[in-house]
């Protein structure tokens, strides 16, 4: 016999839901980077999270693992286009740039955030649906804008309390300047050929770059021998790199220069940074970043400088948690208790009118168990985090009165309060004593 069972649906591996307690921190990250970004000038910008697939193919390399691997690409039936789930943020952001001439008005700032999907395997803080926040500077060229926005990075970690992020920077030059290192370093690496492992191999004609970033332990020595990089700077390039270190030395920003550290992709040049933690095991960049000046151009777009970076929202959400979860916001500032049929009339209309006011109002509503005693009603309105219960009963509705019992504050005792003047009661109260209610938005 056939069961009419039905079958258990879940999630898709690797790709996670925020539940609500988790939701908070995510709320209080987005909210403090945004307010962190608009405090340097930067405007939002939202993309679509799909793109036609040769826009990644030409940003970041139609031979790179990402567009070879792992994107999850798929052809559009009704059209027959070959469309493709964002895999990062720059991309789309460049195409929109050109498309709608932004760069025309003058140099724009610009941040996102949202979801980007990679097919990899899912590990801790890396998932195949996962969230950035980023932003570009485009159309500005000196190292001044490479180097505010390291600071923004820094003013974000100092505002979120993560103070086990440390910064590396590098210079990866010019195209020609590459072009001469590379050549060098093919050179440096064919000599000691029977020295390198089968990565290496592979990636020593068509990225050798790439080899630096090795983690063989037996290749370390080989590697640290390598020609660098800052060897071949020009005048040009090596000006702009001392000038982002004189703003980054004179804003007390500690950092470290690493010549290994390279982009895999053919559009950075110059700044290159990263952000890095201990905390997080073997995942340990919270945010990279550096300066793609080529990249426009190379959409089509007109010469245009480009500078931006991005940071994986999931992982700097677990260093939150490692540093100690900030106090979140409660849920509400007033909860509203009743019973009966009259009392849940009145409750509603005085819970419009303290949300009138500009307070955050959970009234209780009946549950497939009933609408509850006053008894299990007040245990949802303590776990609620309100500064306040209103209580509203047969005798209540009597008198014209609702009870105001304080939840935070244990010594104060409730009140009887008539219906007219339950909003200037708790308003006073929790706007003149700021019952740790930062999120209260009155504006009456």
């Amino acid at each position: 016999m056939a069961s009419d069972k039905k079958e258990k649906l879940s999630g898709i591996k690797g790709m996670n839901d925020v539940l609500p307690q988790d939701a908070a921190l995510w709320e209080l990250f987005e909210n403090t980077a945004q307010s962190v970004v608009q405090s340097y000038g930067f405007q939002q910008i939202r993309t679509p999270i799909v793109e036609n697939t040769a826009l990644f193919a030409r940003a970041i390399g139609a031979v790179t693992d990402i567009v070879e691997k792992e994107m999850y690409s798929f052809t559009d039936s009704m059209n027959g286009d070959a469309l493709t789930l964002r895999p990062e943020g720059t991309a789309g952001v460049v195409r929109s740039v050109i498309e709608h001439n932004l760069a025309y008005e003058g140099p724009k700032r610009l941040w996102y955030k949202g979801p980007m999907f990679r097919h990899e395997r899912p590990q801790r803080g890396r998932y195949r649906q996962f969230h950035q926040f980023g932003c570009e500077a485009i159309g500005f060229t000196g190292p001044d804008i490479d180097a505010e926005i390291i600071l923004m990075c820094r003013r974000l970690w100092d505002d979120l309390g993560l103070d086990n992020i440390r910064l590396e920077i590098n210079s990866i030059g010019d195209a020609s300047e590459r072009a001469a290192h590379r050549a060098e370093l093919i050179k440096y690496f064919e000599a000691h050929a029977e020295q390198l492992d089968e990565d290496a191999k592979r990636r020593l004609h068509s990225n050798p770059l790439r080899i630096l970033d090795t983690k063989n332990p037996a290749m370390q020595e080989l590697v640290n021998g390598a020609p660098k990089l800052l060897d071949f700077l020009g005048a040009e390039s090596l000006a702009h790199f001392q000038g982002v270190q004189d703003i980054l030395n004179r804003s007390n920003v500690q950092f470290t220069i690493n010549p290994r550290l390279v982009r895999g992709l053919d559009y950075y040049n110059r700044t290159v940074f990263e952000w890095i933690t201990e905390e997080l095991g073997a995942q340990g960049t919270v945010c990279a970043g550096g300066r793609y000046d080529p990249l426009i151009e190379s959409f089509g777009g007109k010469p245009t400088p480009g500078v931006g970076f991005a940071m994986g929202i999931e992982r700097l959400i677990e260093l939150m948690k490692v540093a100690g979860e900030p106090a979140l916001p409660s849920q509400c500032d007033v909860y509203m208790v009743h019973q009966g049929s009259e009392a849940q009339t009145q409750a509603f209309i005085l819970a419009e009118r303290i949300r009138d006011a500009g307070l955050d109002v959970v009234l209780h509503c009946a549950t497939p168990g009933g609408a509850g005693s006053f008894k299990s009603q007040m245990k949802k309105a303590d776990a609620s985090g309100a500064a306040f219960a209103v209580i509203l009963g047969e005798d209540e509705i009597k008198n014209g009165t609702a009870v105001v019992k304080p939840l935070r504050d244990r010594e104060a005792q409730q009140v009887a309060v008539a219906f007219d003047d339950v909003v200037e009661h708790v308003v006073d109260d929790i706007v003149g004593n700021d019952h740790d209610h930062d999120h209260v938005h009155y504006h009456h």
